[in-house]
Formats: C-alpha cells, sequence, structure tokens
C-alpha cells in the first residue's frame, strides 16, 4: 500500500498524512526523504531544501534562445541531480514498506507502484489560521504578508511539480481523490480516508 499526498500550504495535508500513516499503521516520510538525499549526495539538507523548493525557472533558462553560463549550467546540472536522487529515494522508500509520502512530486515518481494518490487543499481564511497555529513567527506577520507567503509557496510548489511532472499541480484528474480541510477536524477525518484506501 502506497498512499501520496499532494497539498496546499496550510492546508493541514502533511498532519493529515501523519494521521492517516498512523491510522493504517504504516511508514511516513516527508523531511526524511531530504534527510535521506543529503546522504546520498553529500549536500546539506538546507541546500537541498532550498533547491527543491526553488522555482525551477528561476534556476536556468528553458527557452533555446538563451545561452548558458557556466553559472546556468551547473544550477540545471545539480538540480537535476537532486531530482534524480529524490527518485531513487522515494522508490526505496516505496519498496521497503507500506507507507504514506507527502509531496516531492511522489505521486508520479511512483506511477508504476499504482498509489492511492491524495490532494488536500483549503481556503484561504483556514490556511491562514493553521499556520498560526502552528508557527509562532507568523503570529507577527501582518495577514496580507502571511498570505502572500502562502500564495507564493504554493506557485513554487505548482512550478516545481508541473517543470518535473509534465502535469499540473491540484489537476483532480490526476489524484483518486481530493480533500478540502476547511473547517475539518484532521482527526476526525483520518479514520474516514483510511477506510475508504483500504476499500
Amino acid at each position: 500500500m502506497v498512499i501520496t499526498i499532494g497539498r496546499e500550504f496550510g492546508s493541514g495535508g502533511r498532519e493529515l498524512g501523519r494521521l492517516l500513516a498512523e491510522e493504517l499503521g504504516i511508514d511516513y516520510y516527508d523531511k526524511e526523504i531530504i534527510t535521506e538525499i543529503a546522504k546520498h549526495t553529500e549536500l546539506s539538507e538546507q541546500y537541498i531544501k532550498q533547491v527543491v523548493e526553488k522555482n525551477p525557472h528561476e534556476l536556468f533558462p528553458i527557452s533555446v534562445a538563451h545561452t548558458f553560463s557556466y553559472i546556468d549550467a551547473q544550477s540545471l546540472q545539480i538540480t537535476r541531480m537532486i531530482f534524480m536522487e529524490q527518485e531513487k529515494v522515494i522508490k526505496e522508500m516505496a519498496k521497503a514498506s507500506d507507507c504514506v509520502i507527502v509531496g516531492r512530486c511522489a505521486d508520479y515518481i511512483l506511477q508504476d507502484f499504482k498509489p492511492f494518490k491524495i490532494f488536500v487543499y483549503a481556503d484561504m481564511d483556514s490556511k491562514v489560521e493553521r499556520c498560526l497555529k502552528r508557527n509562532e513567527k507568523a503570529e507577527d506577520m501582518p495577514r496580507k504578508k502571511l498570505i502572500k507567503k502562502i500564495k507564493s509557496i504554493d506557485k513554487n510548489r505548482a512550478r516545481y511539480y508541473n517543470y518535473y511532472t509534465g502535469q499540473k499541480w491540484g489537476d483532480i484528474l490526476n489524484y483518486d481523490i481530493c480533500i478540502n480541510t476547511t473547517n475539518k477536524d484532521l482527526k476526525a477525518l483520518a479514520p474516514h480516508i483510511a477506510k475508504m484506501v483500504k476499500g
């Protein structure tokens, strides 16, 4: 059993994934993927996280009309290398045990495993509220700035996913189920999703 979770920032997708894994008694992978990539590449976890979360279009030119500078070519090489290591790590995790994997294009990478693909989303008010509850630093941030940050993170997630998969992030056709967590109790929601996954 392999379950992948794509999610909007602040939607509670990460927490829901953890609760679902606990409900099903299976492994849960999220930040552990970055840790494993670091072990494989000898790059720092912080650096890998920055590369993975950066808009790929900002790292190098896509158009053939552009010429590559040394820095552009190096960025391209490192970004592709990290994605290839990410593919290896995610496939190894899926082969090793039943699991829930959050983000990292896992739904696309694990197509041959036929995972149960979930996408989690919520309205902006709900996402802001979750961010405030989860992060003390967010409490000091003006609401407009927090909303801007949420939109920016989701925009980068979409571009990263779209670039590497050729699919549209958040498109309902790419998932088995899309879950709106607006005003939902995630702990109450997890058992119902677990039953659905079990069939």
